[in-house]
């Protein structure tokens, strides 16, 4: 079949190429936004033509710099720029394939079941694609943990290893959450100079002009955030476009922020600069004309022109090849080959786990899981370099100092830190985690338990990404007492474990906590979260109880009768203590009763039914489940039948003893519910005759 003859210049071609796919595959899916890939285009197409250090041929070259499109709707600008650009799939095994990342038979099936071109971007399903984006301005926030990334292993492995550049393409709507106001205040104070966000100024949302609800000075914003700021008075306009990129590769102790302006639906007689441009489909007329505007076959659909991919190739796809070979070769000469690719394959040294410590028992004073889990962190962080830590403004509070040499401030000029001060931006915090994680690295971010809330969208982003961030939580109950319900957890819990592809650990004591850690950090490919106490619990005489590492199976027998129990007390963290203690209670009674230690539901799901069996056999004993939070959830282990000691309020302010007491957590109370429980499934049993 003949190519059309299109009588433009390349780079017009090119980028009306970018922009023709785009309304084509909107078109065709019927669903999508045409609007900003064609007012973007030259944006894309200046960037990645002339400026990115990126490689094709090998996607997952470590530093390659980073291009994050935050506005995700924008989806089809970024899917025919990798198409064009001829980037290469990543198998899950990260070798890299021979096929296309993104082919044009893909583009066709845009937003359709399995294909490789999803509404929004997402990350290790598209290869090319940094981040997983759509929720706006996570993009821009995650954007800053890459460089910070960069900053890091250019500290530790040298500049000439790891030197990468970050840009993210944000829009209105990224700049108007409140994680872009955390995430740029952070970018700045951290002087990260190789962080350059792109802002999409096109005015338009989907309800309309953005002066329905929005007359932010964006300039003097950033520039009060101690930003380099840029404007590029129309994004057609490539030559400036370059020179502002040239600025910020430049400008030293500042980020850039370039401000472009540009016209949604670039090019559409009928809706360039319209919020219908936004969200919706052009119609097939308006594709004509559209075409016709850009000097287009009207009817050829999905047109890459002679002349195209042999641009890119000679553009991008050269550039990127030279630089990657002459870092292989930088690579090959130096002493960290083995350390980068451990970090590249998520692996972990030989012996990380040689030192974990192990606590004696100590049922009287105990230790809060947070101060074991200090010990536990620090443990690790000695034999795994590039384990980061850093909490929201609360680093003694939550317990994640890094107390040896090497492990000082992360703090402009000293990037190579092992701990980061995100000050209380919990939603920055988690997606700078999110960014490093992306880079490789092996990031923990704390708070509260209770203010998991404010991080929530990049824990569920970290979760979605099966990135391997440990997000620590500590003050996990009503037991933290003075401070009262609005720091007292309650539905958090349940809130987390609802969420996919995320581990909830809540060790009991200081043993189970050493065990979540081996746990955490053998889950290279999903997120934990480690959820701790602030009081002092018992740490359990082994000698008398079962081993804690049965936390590496998510749940296990931690105390037993003689004989089939016809009583079991299920619990997590602070209230393992009050089931051993209404255990040996109805023990002295002649009850059998079992306690079983669940502190982690996901990893008990993933044994076998003959394990989870052999814990909670199936056999009629009454159960009863004892946790100071929200009861949702506990019905899938005690039954329809059982009984769930939990949380059906918020809190009180008192000492935490007092709060335990009035809400019935006692060893006392959990006997007499466990009575209760028997009682009721007795009376049940002798019915059934």
């Amino acid at each position: 079949m003949t190519t059309p003859q299109i009588d433009l210049d390349i780079d017009t071609l090119c980028i009306d190429t970018i922009r023709t796919l785009s309304i084509d595959a909107v078109q065709k899916a019927n669903s999508g936004h045409p609007g900003a890939p064609m007012s973007l285009a030259p944006v894309a197409y200046e960037l990645w033509q002339n400026h990115l250090r990126y490689d094709p041929a090998d996607p997952t070259w470590p530093n390659r710099d980073r291009f994050v499109l935050s506005n995700g709707h924008a989806s089809m600008l970024l899917y025919a720029v990798l198409h064009l650009a001829g980037v290469r799939r990543v198998e899950d095994d990260y070798t890299v394939s021979t096929e296309p990342a993104v082919s044009l038979h893909e583009i066709e099936r845009f937003r359709q079941l399995h294909s490789r071109t999803p509404g929004h971007p997402e990350y290790r399903w598209t290869s090319g694609v940094e981040t997983t984006t759509g929720p706006l301005g996570q993009g821009i926030a995650t954007s800053v943990g890459m460089a910070l990334a960069s900053k890091w292993l250019g500290q530790r492995f040298g500049a000439d290893l790891f030197d990468f550049d970050v840009y993210a393409l944000a829009g209105d709507g990224c700049l108007m959450e409140g994680v872009s106001h955390e995430a740029a205040s952070l970018a700045g104070h951290l002087k990260l100079d190789n962080l350059c966000w792109l802002y999409d100024n096109n005015h338009i949302t989907i309800d309309g002009d953005t002066n329905l609800a929005y007359e932010d000075d964006v300039l003097t914003r950033f520039e009060g955030y101690h930003w380099n700021v840029l404007r590029v008075g129309d994004a057609n306009d490539r030559s400036l476009l370059a020179r502002a990129l040239e600025e910020f590769k430049g400008t030293d102790g500042r980020p850039t922020l370039i401000v472009v302006d540009s016209r949604i639906g670039y090019g559409s007689p009928n809706k360039e600069g319209t919020e219908s441009a936004h969200g919706e489909p052009l119609g097939e007329e308006e594709v004509r004309l559209t075409k016709r505007a850009y000097g287009w076959p009207e009817d050829a659909q999905f047109l890459v022109p002679d002349g195209v991919l042999e641009h890119f190739a000679e553009g991008v796809g050269e550039r990127g090849a030279e630089l990657h070979a002459a870092w292989r070769a930088r690579l090959e000469a130096s002493s960290h080959q083995d350390e980068i690719a451990l970090m590249q394959r998520r692996e972990l040294p030989d012996g990380w786990d040689a030192e974990l410590p192990t606590f004696e028992p100590d049922e009287e004073k105990g230790i809060a899981t947070r101060k074991a889990s200090n010990k536990v962190e620090n443990a690790i962080a000695e034999r795994v370099p590039w384990l980061i830590a850093g909490s929201a403004d609360l680093t003694d509070s939550t317990s994640v100092r890094l107390s040896f040499d090497g492990a000082e401030n992360f703090e402009p000029g000293e990037f190579g830190g092992r701990q980061v001060h995100y000050g209380i931006r919990e939603h920055a915090a988690v997606t700078a985690c999110n960014g490093m994680s992306l880079c490789k690295l092996r990031p923990l971010w704390s708070t509260y338990l209770t203010f998991s809330d404010y991080a929530r969208p990049g824990i569920r982003l970290s979760a979605l990404m099966e990135l391997p961030v440990i997000h620590l939580f500590t003050h996990d109950s009503i037991g933290l007492g003075e401070d009262g319900p609005t720091h007292q957890p309650i539905e958090q819990l349940a809130s987390l474990r609802a969420m996919p592809h995320l581990d909830v650990i809540r060790p009991a004591d200081a043993n189970e906590v050493t065990e979540a850690w081996r746990l955490a950090m053998a889950r290279n490919h999903d997120p934990v979260a480690l959820v701790l106490t602030r009081q002092n619990v018992p740490v359990f005489d082994r000698t008398k109880y079962a081993s804690a590492e049965g936390v590496r199976r998510g749940g296990y027998v931690l105390a037993d009768s003689e004989g089939e129990p016809e009583l079991i007390l299920i619990a997590s963290g602070s209230e393992v203590q009050l089931a051993l203690g209404a255990h040996e209670a109805l023990a002295a009674e002649g009850v059998r009763s079992r306690v079983v230690s669940l502190p982690c539901w996901e990893a008990f799901e993933r044994q076998d039914q003959a394990y989870r069996d052999e814990v909670l056999p199936p056999n009629g004993a009454a159960r009863v489940a004892i946790e100071e939070g929200a009861t949702f959830g506990w019905e899938r282990y005690v039954g329809a039948d059982g009984t769930i000691l939990g949380m059906h309020t918020f809190g009180q302010s008192a000492p935490f003893k007092d709060v335990e007491e009035e809400f019935g957590f006692s060893v006392e109370n959990v006997a007499a519910v466990a009575r209760e429980a028997l009682a009721k499934r007795d009376k049940e049993q002798a019915g059934a005759i």
